[in-house]
């Protein structure tokens, strides 16, 4: 016997997905994505699933409670896409934070070629902007932002800007694309043209084939075999696209004024736990912390300590919060 909480979560759920699953065939074939908002189901999930929705052809979902806390937003890695991160909202709004997520250009529920990220810039100014309707429907809720890998790099970008540090309580960055090294030397010699040029094309040998993301087999198999989880190989634009907004970060450290919670696993090979250290140490901000795990990788929300993990980023809130 289910309660009718539990009857809403599974039709949001059923929806949700249904519309991720045309999302893959459009991806594919490099069609846009096109979805409207269900105010229905979003009046009768109150404190759960609140809605879904698709703004100027992105997707975005919000995992709302009556929150007494804040807000945080979610911000994915390359090749993955919102939903994954449902489990951590759930962690999050039972401690009293609303959770807003959205997916990249080309990736998840949103518009685009599967895994073609045209410009990292596009991006950043799609989580401004999405930061800013946050806002706007929650004036005086504290607000965080949170990115994970490519996601950290492009939220770190963003709180760069004034205007969107303004509207910021702190970020949260776990295993963030600080200093990425290609596959091979050549990728990066060769990058900045061939982006130009065949920007879609997929480059094959700058692939980093079995570097393993988490020490939780279940996790990598939900990863590796969910259809909106891109696993081709990287195409060009993107590539370069990572080198640079990370290229350009590691440059500025010295200039991050925004506070900010930094993880990272000390065994990650995919990126570099020491540049997190570096950003630790070198940047500007008053309130900053670091927590290096011992042992692991990539995806540290979806390592066997995954619960600890997301303990973490809560208590750190809270703490920012009361500061």
């Amino acid at each position: 016997m289910t309660t009718g909480n539990e009857d809403c979560r599974l039709e949001y759920v059923r929806l949700f997905f249904g519309v991720r699953r045309n999302a893959t065939l459009n991806q594919g074939l490099g069609f846009r994505v096109t979805g409207k908002r269900s105010v229905t189901l979003s009046e009768r999930i109150k404190g759960l699933w609140c809605c879904f929705a698709m703004i100027n052809c992105g997707f975005y979902s919000t995992y709302d409670t009556i929150f007494s806390m804040g807000i945080l937003v979610i911000i994915h890695g390359l090749n993955e896409h919102s939903g994954r991160y449902a489990q951590f909202a759930k962690q999050l709004t039972s401690c009293n934070f609303g959770v807003y997520a959205m997916d990249w250009i080309g990736h998840g529920g949103s518009d685009g070629l599967h895994g073609y990220v045209p410009s990292l810039d596009h991006v950043v100014a799609d989580t401004g902007a999405f930061l800013e309707k946050i806002k706007s429907e929650n004036p005086g809720v504290p607000c965080f932002l949170f990115g994970h890998s490519t996601g950290g790099a492009v939220v770190l970008k963003a709180a760069s800007y004034p205007n969107i540090e303004e509207m910021l309580e702190g970020i949260i960055l776990t295993s963030p694309a600080l200093r990425v090294k290609p596959a091979h030397p050549i990728v990066g010699a060769v990058a900045p043209f061939f982006s130009l040029v065949i920007p879609k094309f997929q480059f094959k040998g700058a692939n980093k084939r079995g570097i393993p993301v988490s020490r939780d087999p279940a996790a990598l198999l939900a990863k590796y075999s969910d259809p909106l989880v891109y696993t081709g190989p990287i195409r060009v634009r993107t590539g370069h696209e990572i080198l640079r907004i990370s290229s350009y970060l590691l440059r500025n450290f010295k200039s991050v004024t925004v506070p900010f919670f930094v993880l990272h696993g000390t065994a990650d090979k995919v990126t570099d736990p020491l540049a997190s250290q570096d950003l630790y140490n070198e940047a500007a901000s008053k309130f900053k912390d670091i927590k290096l795990y011992d042992g692991f990788l990539h995806d540290l929300l979806f390592e066997p300590e995954r619960e600890e993990v997301g303990q973490d980023i809560i208590s750190w809130m809270e703490k920012k919060i009361r500061s």
